[in-house]
């Protein structure tokens, strides 16, 4: 056996004693061998690659699930009282509990319908047996609010449509972070590989354009600003697309003014720039985003209806959660308005604008 191993290295050119780590491999053809095609070897440089590539997708997975986690840490302190109510409970104790469960949602902006639905549902599982211990409870809770924020079959992704560019308009009230949100969304798509183009639609406000062109300097994207001081919205939107048409971006982010949902006058611009990119790109937009204040808690509620009978609202962008213990008004806009969370913002830095998981947001508030 050995002398017919050191045979075989010698007529492939090799030295190599046999038995040894760098032995020629032998595969089977017709009856006999033949060595492998060197064409189709994985060097070990190349399996490192790989092996690098993995982990920093597995560590850029964990960073987004922890920005998450503590984002919601003041909505999850709230909660916090659900483990001590549970940690003994017994069955004689369920009317105190539940009530006090109850509370604890209130407290965090759940909203009385979903509240109700949510404790009743656990009181009629308790009573028929399917529940027998705290950590059961527990889970029925947590997959109570899962199952809201997913039977909608809404897609929380954002939606590019079959043309190019896909149009994608920020709208909002004063104050919601509407134009940060714009500019923290073009950093995440330019990261993506996706070419991107601003336009300063927001023609009220004497800063808004100097805000969204720091944004495109910072994120390296081209923008589209008004000419004149008394530029239409839908004049400077319409001319972004043109130009994103004709030099082949991917997607336009279209800022817009903020505007109360009580001020008609001005809810109908957004009609007029939302007819103005349509006759440029049939189809667009191909999503209107509504940016709401987390802090405003279910107060977000009447804008987010208002705003959806106007221009039909597809998605939300929720910011400034990280400073609110009012977390629950994202299952009460999902619920009630059937209106999907695209992105969730949980900090101040460019990165921690979020694409909202559902599964990742139960488990942030309820650890």
């Amino acid at each position: 056996m050995a002398s017919s191993s050191a045979h075989l290295s010698f007529l492939a050119g090799r030295t190599s004693p046999p038995f040894s780590s760098e032995r020629l491999r032998l595969s089977p053809y017709r009856g006999g061998f033949r060595p492998p095609n060197p064409k189709f070897r994985c060097s070990a440089s190349q399996s490192g690659f790989f092996t690098r590539l993995g982990r920093l997708i597995k560590e850029k997975a964990k960073s987004d699930v922890e920005k998450v986690f503590s984002g919601f840490s003041k909505t999850r302190e709230n909660l916090a009282v659900i483990d001590e109510l549970l940690l003994f409970w017994n069955l004689a104790e369920t009317d105190r509990v539940l009530d006090e469960l109850e509370e604890a949602l209130l407290v965090s902006d759940f909203g009385p319908k979903i509240t109700v639905r949510i404790v009743e549902r656990l009181r009629d599982d308790i009573m028929s047996g399917k529940l027998k211990s705290g950590s059961e409870i527990k889970d029925a809770l947590k997959g109570s609010v899962l199952e809201m924020l997913s039977k909608k079959n809404s897609k929380t992704e954002l939606q590019h449509g079959f043309r190019k560019p896909a149009v994608v308009m920020i709208v909002g009230v004063n104050g919601g972070g509407k134009t940060t949100s714009l500019g923290k969304l073009a950093h995440r798509l330019k990261n993506e590989g996706t070419k991107v183009l601003m336009a300063a639609g927001d023609t009220f406000r004497a800063a808004a354009s100097d805000q969204l062109e720091i944004w495109a300097e910072r994120t390296g994207c081209e923008i589209v600003v008004a000419e004149g001081e008394k530029a239409k919205a839908a004049t400077v939107l319409s001319k972004a697309v043109k130009r994103g048409k004709e030099e082949g971006y991917d997607v336009v982010l279209c800022d817009t003014s903020g505007r109360l949902h009580t001020n008609y006058s001005l809810m109908e611009e957004l009609i007029a720039c939302k007819k103005a990119v349509g006759k440029v790109v049939s189809g667009a937009p191909n999503e209107i985003l509504l940016v709401l204040d987390g802090n405003t808690g279910l107060n977000m509620l009447p804008q987010a209806r208002e705003f959806n009978e106007v221009v039909g609202i597809t998605g939300l962008i929720l910011t400034k959660l990280d400073g609110s213990a009012r977390g629950g008004c994202v299952v009460s806009v999902v619920e009630e308005l059937g209106i999907p969370v695209k992105f969730i913002g949980v900090g101040e830095a460019v990165e921690d604008l979020q694409p909202f998981d559902p599964e990742a947001f139960v488990n942030a508030i309820f650890s």
